[in-house]
C-alpha cells in the first residue's frame, strides 16, 4: 500500500479501531514518521476523536518537524484549551528558521484571543502584513476573532470591512462580536443592555450579510438572536425562529437556549416558556435563561420554582444560575428566599461569591429598605466594590430617606467615575431637598468646572421589524413632520378629553 492509498483511507476513517489499523500500517511500512504528511493526518484524527495524548506521542515520534506538523500541534494545544502552549510552539517556528504559514498565524491569533492578549494579537497581526499573510480569508476571520475577544470591536470592524473575500464564518465572527462585544461575558451574568450602539450594528450587518447572499449558520443565528434580545427586536426574532427551524428542525439546545433568552427579553414570557418546555434535555444554561427570563418579568416566585426544579432533575446550578435566581429575588422582593440561596451558594456548592452576586444582595437589601445589612454586607465583602454596587445604595438610600448613607455613596461613585454626570444631579437634589444649598450649589460647581452636561435619553422601538432610536432633541429621523403631527394630535385630543371631564365634573 503507498502513501496516497494512506491518505485516501485516512480522509474516510470514521472511528478509533480503523484509525489504529491504519497507524499500525504506516509504522510497518515505513511511512510514519518519516512522511511528515501523512503523520499529521494521524495526528489531526486522534485530536478529532478526543485521545490527545495519543495526539502528543504521535508527534513527539516526528524528527524535525516542518511547519505543518507544527501547525497540527498548535491546533492540538488550542483543542485541549492549552493557548500558552500554543504561543510557544509558535515561538519555536522562529526559533527553527521556518517560515509562519497561514495555519499557523490561524493558530497564533485564536491563541491570543482566547488569552486576551491583545498586544500579542497586535504583534501577529503586524507580522501577518509584513509577510503579506492577510489574503486568505481564514486568516482575516482569525483576526476578526482576536479582536472582538478583546473588546476592539472598531478594529475587528476595519479587518472585516477590508477583507478581499468574505465567507459565512467572517459574518457570523463578525457578527458574535457586534453582539457580545464591551463587556458582556454572558447575557446572564448581568442584564443585557444597550452598549455603543453594538446590538444595533449586529442586526445592520445581518441585514447586509442576506443581501449579499450568505446563508447563516447556526452559530450566526445564535448571535443575533442575542443582539435581538439586546434591544427587543421581537419581530426579527420571530423571523430568526424561523429560519433556524428550516435550517435545524430539531432545533438543538443551543439555539434553544439563545431562543428562550431572546423571548424573555422581548416580552413573550409565554413563548419561552413554550420552548423550554419542549427540550428534552436540558443543559444547565436551559434552566438558567428560563430562571432569568421570569425573574425579569418579575415571577420571582416561579423563577425560583424552576430553580428548584433544575436541582430535582440533577443539574449542578452554576454562578451564572445563582446570579439568575438572587437577580429575580431581588426583583420580586424576595429576602429571606434571597438571602437563603446565597448562604446555600456558598455552604452547599462551595463557591465564592462574584461581585454580581454581592450586587444582587446588596440591591435586595436595599429595595427592603434593610440599609444597615447592606452597608454591612459592603464591608465583608472582602473586594473592591465597584460603582454599580454603590449606585444601588445610592438610589436605595434616597428612597427610604437616609441621606447619610445615600451621601456616601455619591461620594464614593464620583471618586470612581467623575464623569458620571447622573450622580451630580441626583446629589444635587438630595442637597436641594434637605434645603443644604450650600452643598447643592457645590455640586452645580463641580459640574460646570468637568464641563458636564447631563446625558440624553434614548428610547429604542421596533416597527415592522426595523429598530428606531431616538434621542432627546434630535429632529434628524426622516419621519420626524410625521411624528410631530401624530403628538400634537395626541395633544388635541388630550386636551380635549380633559375639558370634556372636567365639564361633566362641574355640571
Amino acid at each position: 500500500m503507498n502513501r496516497w492509498n494512506f491518505h485516501f483511507l485516512l480522509r474516510n476513517s470514521c472511528n478509533l479501531t480503523h484509525l489504529l489499523q491504519l497507524h499500525a500500517q504506516a509504522i510497518v511500512q515505513g511511512l510514519h514518521p518519516h512522511h511528515q504528511h501523512l503523520s499529521c493526518q494521524i495526528l489531526n484524527l486522534y485530536q478529532r476523536l478526543g485521545l490527545t495524548e495519543d495526539a502528543h506521542n504521535l508527534f513527539d515520534e516526528i524528527p524535525n518537524p516542518d511547519i505543518v506538523s507544527l501547525a497540527s500541534l498548535i491546533s492540538l494545544h488550542l483543542s485541549c484549551n492549552q493557548p500558552q502552549r500554543a504561543i510557544a510552539v509558535f515561538s519555536d517556528i522562529f526559533l527553527l528558521g521556518l517560515q509562519p504559514d497561514g495555519f499557523t498565524v490561524v493558530g497564533a491569533l485564536s491563541a491570543s484571543g482566547r488569552l486576551g492578549h491583545l498586544r500579542l494579537g497586535k504583534s501577529v497581526h503586524a507580522m501577518v502584513y509584513r509577510r503579506e499573510l492577510g489574503s486568505e480569508t481564514v486568516v482575516g476571520n482569525a483576526m476578526i476573532d482576536m479582536y472582538s475577544r478583546n473588546g476592539m470591536i472598531v478594529s475587528a470592524g476595519i479587518v472585516f470591512q477590508q477583507m478581499d473575500v468574505r465567507d459565512a464564518v467572517s459574518w457570523s465572527t463578525m457578527l458574535n462580536g457586534y453582539a457580545k462585544c464591551i463587556g458582556a461575558a454572558s447575557a446572564l451574568m448581568i442584564r443585557c443592555h444597550v452598549q455603543e450602539k453594538q446590538p444595533i450594528q449586529a442586526l445592520h450587518l445581518f441585514k447586509k450579510m442576506r443581501l449579499e447572499g450568505h446563508q447563516p449558520t447556526v452559530i450566526t443565528v445564535v448571535g443575533v438572536l442575542s443582539a435581538c434580545a439586546d434591544v427587543g427586536a421581537l419581530d426579527l426574532g420571530r423571523a430568526l425562529h424561523g429560519y433556524a427551524i428550516k435550517i435545524d428542525s430539531n432545533l438543538n439546545v443551543t439555539l434553544c437556549n439563545a431562543l428562550i433568552d431572546m423571548y424573555s427579553k422581548s416580552g413573550n414570557i409565554e413563548m419561552a416558556e413554550d420552548i423550554f418546555d419542549g427540550v428534552p434535555f436540558k443543559d444547565v444554561y436551559t434552566w438558567t435563561s428560563m430562571i432569568s427570563g421570569f425573574g425579569v418579568h418579575g415571577d420571582a416566585r416561579r423563577a425560583i420554582e424552576v430553580f428548584y426544579d433544575m436541582l430535582s432533575s440533577g443539574t449542578k446550578p452554576n454562578l451564572i444560575t445563582f446570579l439568575a435566581v438572587l437577580l429575580a429575588c431581588s426583583h420580586g422582593g424576595l429576602v429571606a428566599e434571597g438571602r437563603k440561596l446565597f448562604y446555600e451558594m456558598k455552604t452547599v456548592y462551595k463557591y465564592k461569591p462574584q461581585l454580581q452576586h454581592f450586587g444582587c444582595m446588596i440591591d435586595l437589601l436595599g429595595r427592603a429598605g434593610l440599609l444597615r445589612d447592606a452597608e454591612l454586607l459592603i464591608q465583608d465583602m472582602g473586594m473592591d466594590v465597584d460603582c454599580v454596587i454603590w449606585r444601588s445604595l445610592l438610589s436605595a438610600s434616597l428612597v427610604h430617606g437616609d441621606f447619610v448613607l445615600a451621601e456616601l455613596a455619591g461620594k464614593k461613585i464620583i471618586e470612581q467615575e467623575p464623569d458620571d454626570d447622573s450622580v451630580y444631579v441626583l446629589m444635587w437634589n438630595m442637597y436641594a431637598s434637605s434645603n443644604k444649598w450650600k452643598e447643592a450649589l457645590e455640586m452645580r460647581k463641580k459640574m460646570r468646572d468637568l464641563k458636564l452636561l447631563k446625558s440624553r435619553g434614548c428610547s429604542l422601538i421596533e416597527v415592522d421589524g426595523i429598530m428606531h432610536e431616538f434621542l432627546v432633541d434630535d429632529k434628524m429621523h426622516c419621519q420626524q413632520e410625521e411624528m410631530n403631527s401624530v403628538m400634537e394630535g395626541i395633544g388635541k385630543h388630550l386636551r380635549t378629553t380633559f375639558d370634556h371631564l372636567l365639564h361633566e365634573e362641574h355640571a
